[in-house]
């Protein structure tokens, strides 16, 4: 008896394949730092200016005076079925981790793992043509990478860029008496969650891909800035669990006023008809010890707040006197809901919400 090991006439949707999708497929907060306290100590070169030690966006190594080198890699299964917003969206994600430590991208490597006997081979490239087209947005080429058979449809890239030592932002340099600003409205857990249940209109669909796919360009421009003190981008511990990243890097009190939170059109009914992740419910466990809430805080405000993000937007910590400077960066760029959503204290370390 000869098996059939081609590819079926009609593919199935890419999201039937994966257990999760997006930043929201990451390892719990919790399981993670369980994983990592069990992993060995290596003394670090003097030269690794960014490492592990403050669960930052990459790392970054000094080369000489005027560069040093920021690396890092994201990869995850597919958030949405077509096959060419697959990629688009896991290339935005991946590049956006070294504009969040201020850096200009330079070249990209590919991570590809896919079920090779249940995909064709044109969507397996629609994957692949379409991070090619936003590493061509971003001014890279992709020059390499590695492929698997996989279980699950997996895309990303290796990403590297440079960026000069004294511009490097860190999440953990925020100061006390510091405002917060997000670029980019939350959400896309929500979305992503009904578009799973066919339950996402076109409209939210192309809301989400508008979203994910716009690359975080003003970090380059931010790192300029003296009154920029720290920089990250809100993804998969969504917009708690990183400003939380930030308030331990810095041992100091974050506070978020949840009513300028920006927030995606239609997630908030969306939530309240029961369309979120798990990896909302993972986030908080991991974090509500930290957090502080005010009286009335609903369970569906809890769920935006640990929402995962893919391709979110970036959570700057700034100086009150650079505000102005900064907004105008975003707005310039074409981030026009980018907003004050809170300030920094120096409480003890933590989250509080008003």
């Amino acid at each position: 008896m000869t098996l059939n090991t081609a590819a079926p006439t009609t593919p199935p949707r890419l999201t039937s394949l994966a257990h999760g999708g997006g930043c929201g497929c990451k390892i719990a907060p919790g399981v993670l730092s369980q994983i990592l306290k069990k992993t060995s100590g290596f003394p670090m070169p003097k030269a690794l200016l960014v490492g592990i030690e403050t669960a930052d966006d990459a790392a970054v190594y000094q080369l000489n005076d005027e560069q040093a080198l920021i690396a890092t890699t994201d990869f995850f299964m597919p958030i949405v079925d077509d096959p060419r917003d697959f990629g688009r969206i896991a290339a935005t994600n991946a590049i956006s981790d070294v504009y969040a430590m201020g850096g200009t991208p330079i070249f990209a490597l590919a991570l590809v793992g896919m079920p090779i006997n249940v995909l064709p081979v044109e969507t397996i490239a629609a994957i692949l043509q379409g991070g090619e087209s936003v590493c061509a947005e971003a001014g890279i080429p992709i020059a390499g990478g590695h492929t698997i058979d996989s279980v699950e449809p997996i895309y990303g890239l290796v990403v590297l860029g440079l960026v000069h030592p004294s511009r490097v932002k860190r999440n953990a340099d925020a100061r006390a008496g510091d405002k917060l600003i997000l670029g980019k409205p939350i959400g896309v857990g929500v979305l992503s969650a009904a578009l799973k249940k066919d339950q996402l209109s076109a409209e939210g669909y192309a809301q989400m891909m508008a979203s994910t796919t716009q690359l975080n360009k003003p970090g380059i421009a931010l790192a300029r800035l003296d009154g920029v003190h720290a920089l990250t981008d809100v993804t998969g511990f969504g917009l708690a669990g990183h400003a939380l990243e930030i308030a331990r890097g810095a041992k100091l009190r974050v506070h978020i006023d949840w009513a300028r939170v920006p927030l995606l059109a239609g997630v908030r009914e969306l939530a309240s008809q029961g369309f979120v992740t798990g990896a909302s419910g993972r986030n908080w466990a991991a974090n509500h010890s930290q957090v502080t809430l005010p009286d009335g805080f609903s369970d569906i405000d809890i769920a935006l707040l640990n929402d995962p993000q893919t391709s979110g937007g970036l959570l700057v910590s700034c100086r009150a006197e650079a505000v102005t400077e900064v907004l105008s960066i975003f707005r310039q760029q074409g981030f026009a809901e980018a907003a004050v959503i809170g300030e920094v204290s120096d409480w003890p370390a933590g989250l509080t919400l008003r």
